[in-house]
């Protein structure tokens, strides 16, 4: 192919500007469509009424956060407010704000207004005025449950946290449900009392078979069931339901190859009917997402909404009529494509694309790959070349995701379309200790930390060369979190194998880490981080997860590195890149190390990222 064929260069403002609309949801009146978009360089919500692109209404902005953009938001179910978070510069101290759509120019009332706490917030469908609060007030390890009166901002304690109560469910009406940690470490679903104020166990599912416990999860309209996704009796993450009286699991649907996919920077597995608040289908994800209808009416209507986009549906909402509906789209290189569609009269319209700048032909495919473990393990990937460059002996990025307990996705990624778009092929691979290959592939962690989790990526790097893609000397690790860590491990433990590393927020010290862990988390680590890496409470496991750390080997690097860090990270903290840094420094080694104010465990302010991402494309071009 000629060398002509490339595309031309994209700005790194491009890739990571605010995008000009997004996230857009519809009111359950289906007046209104609200949407994320700028307001001082910082993503806010803003409202539109659904015909105002043709009656000449302007769109309003109804928050106003200059600081930090907003990304989480929703109507409550008479579409009489909004309701949002935010944190103060990523310290993940969240509060609970209303805003009111008919009143643009009034501030925001927070509804969850005391320091250094971390609340959020779950709507009641059949109490459209209520909400249920958790937040950690009275103890910083513990969340207790309120009802939130939102006209007001009244909140009333439902419900004290024993001690062992990870996370709160509410069912429509506000009945409370629980994930408790048995003495044993195993997971329990229990139903809170209010008469006696005690929890009655409902069913106890092995607890090392959810590291970030049970999700998805949700309580049925009529309260009597519990939706959720289960191991029980399987490898693979299926849906089922509970009796709320007996305990008894029933399997609700499965797939007979995937998961249910359940993590976290994906939509809910769970797709739950606006109006009657039934489970009408499920999220299965492998190289690609697989939806299931579980109701004849929502199979009509995916069938419509597929025929949008070539891409994965993505969000979805729609009106307490069930008739309309605003669909977003995960794509690989035209991200977050949004319609409108009107199913009692067929019409569907694009209300926007997100990135209009961004040509779709311009960025990289993201391909699909399986590499061979040294053990016989498949271990999922994904590959994404430049366009328009023979893929033979390129640069190449390996891209580790965080977690662990996550999995890289198909969809759009603006680093690795930066990356590719400046020559580099990137790999990402799905080591062991990802989820969403089975519970087994999950397990396979345990204890493996700078072991067999390396080895993944080791083998992943050596495929990449056998194929002829991959220039062995020009080969460079790149991770955020676990990732960062990864990359650390990866200069220290096998230091000949990298020409560049980057640690974003990662961790150098496993001990410090678990200790400096925020508060809430504190008690709950038995089926995570304490079996996968150990206890550092134990000198005999503290001196192993030394020995897995890469701050104990610092003297083996001779690899150029780059390090970023939010002052504010309340996961990974500073110290972890500090000492790394400062390590580096004493033996005379040059290491470049960002840190921002304002920013805590993954950045989020567009100036912020458009610095890192100069900076890392410098570095690599540079070193590569």
């Amino acid at each position: 192919m000629a060398a002509d064929t490339r595309p031309p260069i994209i700005s790194v403002e491009d890739f990571f500007s605010p995008p000009e609309r997004a996230g857009a949801t519809i009111s359950p009146d289906g007046t209104r469509i609200a949407y994320l978009a700028p307001w001082r360089n910082r993503l806010n919500v803003w409202v539109q009424d659904i015909d105002g692109a043709n009656n000449g209404a302007e769109p309003r902005c109804v928050t106003a956060d200059e600081t930090r953009s907003v990304y989480i938001y929703s109507w409550t179910h008479d579409s009489r407010w909004l309701l949002y978070m935010q944190d103060n510069g990523g310290d993940e101290h969240w509060h609970v704000y209303r805003v009111d759509p008919d009143a643009p120019d009034a501030p925001a009332v927070d509804l969850t207004p005391f320091p250094r706490v971390r609340a959020s917030y779950e709507l009641l469908k059949a109490r459209p005025g209520k909400a249920v609060v958790t937040h950690n007030a009275r103890n910083p390890e513990l969340v207790d449950a309120y009802e939130l009166d939102i006209a007001t901002g009244e909140l009333t304690q439902l419900a004290e946290n024993p001690g062992t109560v990870v996370g709160w469910i509410s069912g429509p009406t506000g009945d409370l449900f629980t994930n408790t940690l048995t003495a044993d470490g195993d997971v329990e679903i229990s139903m809170w009392d209010p008469g006696t104020q005690t929890l009655r166990p409902i069913r106890v599912y092995e607890g090392r078979d959810y590291p970030l416990g049970i999700y998805p999860i949700a309580v049925s309209p009529d309260g009597a069931g519990i939706w959720l996704g289960s191991y029980h009796g399987s490898d693979r993450l299926r849906l089922a339901r509970i009796d709320v009286a007996t305990g008894e699991e029933t399997e609700v649907d499965s797939h007979p190859t995937l998961d249910l996919g359940a993590q976290l920077q994906l939509p809910s597995p769970l797709i739950i009917s606006e109006r009657t608040g039934e489970l009408i289908g499920a999220r299965y994800y492998g190289e690609r997402q697989v939806i299931h209808a579980l109701d004849d009416d929502f199979a009509v209507i995916l069938d419509a909404l597929t025929h949008l986009s070539d891409g994965d549906l993505a969000g979805m909402s729609c009106d307490d009529s069930g008739q309309r509906w605003v669909v977003s789209f995960n794509h690989d290189r035209d991200p977050g494509v949004t319609y409108f569609y009107d199913h009692a009269t067929g019409e569907s319209r694009l209300l926007f694309r997100p990135y209009p700048h961004l040509d779709p032909d311009a960025l990289a495919p993201m391909t699909p790959v399986t590499i061979t473990a040294r053990d016989g393990l498949d271990l999922h990937s994904y590959l994404t070349l430049p366009v328009g460059q023979e893929p033979e002996n390129l640069p190449l990025v390996l891209l580790v995701h965080g977690g662990p307990w996550a999995r890289d996705c198909w969809g759009f990624q603006p680093d690795v379309q930066l990356l590719a778009n400046r020559g580099y092929a990137v790999l990402q691979v799905n080591f062991r200790g990802s989820t969403g290959y089975g519970k087994a592939f999950t397990q396979a962690a345990i204890g493996e930390f700078a072991g067999k989790m390396h080895d993944d990526l080791i083998d992943a790097h050596d495929w990449a060369v056998k194929q002829g893609f991959a220039d062995r000397d020009r080969v460079a690790i790149f991770g955020g979190s676990y990732g960062g860590y990864a990359a650390l491990v990866g200069v220290t433990f096998t230091p000949d194998v990298f020409a560049a590393a980057i640690d974003y927020v990662g961790i150098s010290s496993l001990p410090n880490f678990m200790r400096t862990l925020p508060d809430v988390g504190r008690r709950f680590l038995a089926n995570n981080w304490n079996l996968y890496v150990g206890d550092p409470s134990d000198p005999e496991q503290e001196a192993d997860m030394l020995a897995r750390s890469p701050i104990t080997k610092v003297d083996q690097i001779r690899t150029p590195l780059l390090v970023v860090q939010g002052a504010n990270d309340s996961r990974v903290v500073q110290a972890e890149s500090d000492n790394m840094v400062a390590a580096l420094r004493a033996r005379g080694v040059t290491v470049e190390y960002m840190v921002k104010e304002d920013e805590g465990h993954g950045f989020v302010n567009p100036d912020n990222n458009i610095d890192m991402y100069h900076a890392v494309e410098t570095f690599l071009a540079k070193h590569l």
